[in-house]
């Protein structure tokens, strides 16, 4: 399981790291204003439905249903389960992006009303459906990716997605030596967008060997399909938790100059760690769960639990600490250029702070669903998650009319604890958490660790901080050595109180899991 993490967690660092590449850019291209809003509205949109396909989502029904059945048809029943998986899921993203391109100026009227009446939605309006075919062609990636996860094979799955920042920042720095008007660069990137989902299904339609584990492609809607969709879609939208989250505020922001930039430009930051820790355990842990399950070893459950739930805190809990103490030097490194000024820097500094208090509770619920998606229930996570969902919405909208910004920020951070919490409970209450007493000694340690970090984190940078205002050069500078004498600190913690032996954590990554089904690439 770790050599697995480890991987999935090498690939989705390099995609968040040219995110925030990609985002530093699109700053200094459209900057804060109504251009801006605009178009990371749509983003935001499209985003949304993009997450609800990849980054672990879909992993949550088909990995399950492929490995139950791969186990009682054997490989061609698998194949052909995956097969009319692919063909549906194709045909159906396709009608959807259709029919979402007609309803889109309904529709962006909802994700945010108060672009209503202002050229501000015919631009949103715009930029949206120029990004949608991104959605048709990612259905059919998502499959093939998510088979890969079922096989084992979870290299490509981390990987793939690189492409589409690549694609990006290309664009972005060619627009930015031409300099052309906002509005303009905006429809270029969002045709861009569109773009980068046929490079990455043609770069998997390439790969391959002669095995063929999604064939026939056909479209289908018979019973076990139903049944599948009928789970999947739950799955789907309780995965997505954090990005409906983000959906909802920009939907409270709309109404406030530059908020839907700031909230957009602070949750970006937050991203890096949950996807590094959500989206590794999304990938890695359903497989492994759902192989324990089936076999009926319950030693094999209660350690992949175990080591999920320290994986995740024990890279959380000092992210969150370190983002709210250097929320202001690194929002200003990496955004404060070109049209983002000093003050939309400030205010997205803020926000920051109060979206970090979310960031355990959203890795929390990453580690607690796939406990649920193994056993094929994925009715239980999508109650919960709108449930935080609804908590969130009406904090924000009352704490955001005092607050504004930071205020809808903190009711977001508010809602993803309800998520969490409510998780946790009924889990426990339905068939109890496998927690081995190893983890239980270890946990209050980790944290331990993390805050001894955190105060020594505090001190060092309250006394070094104002010498580098005004010069990114500085900042970057102190930053790296700020997060890096952390990094050491809180590794040398970890040794010290016994969490972490660092000859078994090589050992765990060298090794290589055993595998019950074949090795290879995928081709359809």
């Amino acid at each position: 399981m770790i050599r697995s993490f480890v991987t999935v967690l090498s690939g989705t660092l390099s995609s968040r790291l040219l995110g925030f590449g990609r985002d530093a850019l699109i700053a200094a291209l459209l900057g804060a204003g109504p251009v801006a809003d605009a178009f990371l509205a749509a983003f935001q949109l499209v985003n949304v439905i993009r997450r609800l396909l990849t980054e672990g989502a879909l992993n949550a029904a088909l990995v399950p249903a492929w490995l139950r059945i791969y186990q009682s048809a054997g490989p061609n029943g698998a194949a052909a389960f995956a097969g009319r998986v692919l063909g549906t899921v194709s045909a159906g993203l396709c009608a959807a992006s259709l029919a979402l391109a007609v309803l889109m100026p309904f529709t962006m009227t909802v994700l945010a009303p108060g672009f209503s009446g202002d050229e501000t939605l015919t631009m949103a309006v715009n930029d949206a459906r120029l990004m949608l075919p991104y959605l048709a062609f990612a259905g059919p990636s998502t499959v093939l990716l998510a088979l890969s996860s079922a096989r084992g094979r979870f290299a490509l799955a981390a990987f793939a997605p690189l492409l589409f920042n690549v694609a990006l920042i290309a664009v972005t720095m060619v627009l930015l030596l031409q300099q052309p008007d906002p509005a303009r660069a905006a429809v270029l990137l969002a045709a861009t967008i569109g773009a980068a989902g046929l490079v990455q299904l043609m770069m998997l339609a390439q790969r391959g060997d002669r095995s063929r584990v999604a064939s026939p492609v056909r479209i289908s809607m018979d019973a076990a399909m139903r049944g599948f969709f009928a789970r999947a879609l739950p799955g789907m939208v309780a995965s997505a938790g954090p990005q409906l989250l983000a959906v909802g505020a920009a939907i409270i922001a709309s109404a406030t100059p530059s908020a839907v930039s700031w909230l957009y430009f602070a949750n970006r930051l937050i991203e890096l760690p949950l996807g590094l820790v959500g989206v590794a355990m999304g990938t890695v842990l359903v497989p492994e769960l759902t192989r324990a399950l089936h076999a009926g070893n319950d030693a094999a459950l209660s350690e992949v639990q175990s080591r999920g739930l320290e994986l995740t805190m024990g890279l959380a809990l000092p992210a969150t600490l370190g983002l709210m103490i250097l929320n202001a030097p690194i929002v200003g490194l990496l955004f404060e250029h070109g049209a983002f000024g000093a003050d939309d820097a400030a205010a997205t500094a803020q926000v920051l702070t109060w979206l970090a208090a979310a960031l355990p509770a959203q890795v929390l619920t990453k580690a607690l669903q796939p406990a649920f998606f193994a056993r094929e229930d994925t009715t239980t996570p999508l109650r919960a998650t709108l449930i935080g969902c609804g908590v969130a919405i009406a904090l924000a909208f009352l704490l955001g009319q005092i607050f504004s910004a930071s205020g809808i920020a903190a009711g977001l951070a508010l809602g993803a604890w309800a998520n969490a919490i409510v998780l946790l409970r009924r889990g426990a209450a339905s068939f109890g958490f496998a927690i081995s007493s190893a983890t239980r000694r270890r946990l209050p340690r980790i944290a331990l660790a993390a805050i001894v970090m955190a105060a020594a984190l505090w001190v060092v940078a309250a006394g070094t901080v104002r010498v580098t205002v005004g010069s990114h050069a500085g900042t970057a500078l102190l930053l790296a050595g700020l997060i890096g004498g952390a990094i050491i600190l809180y590794a040398a913690l970890l040794v010290a109180l016994g969490v972490v032996d660092w000859r078994q954590s090589l050992r765990a990554i060298r090794q290589r899991s055993a595998r019950d089904l074949p090795a290879g690439d995928l081709h359809v």
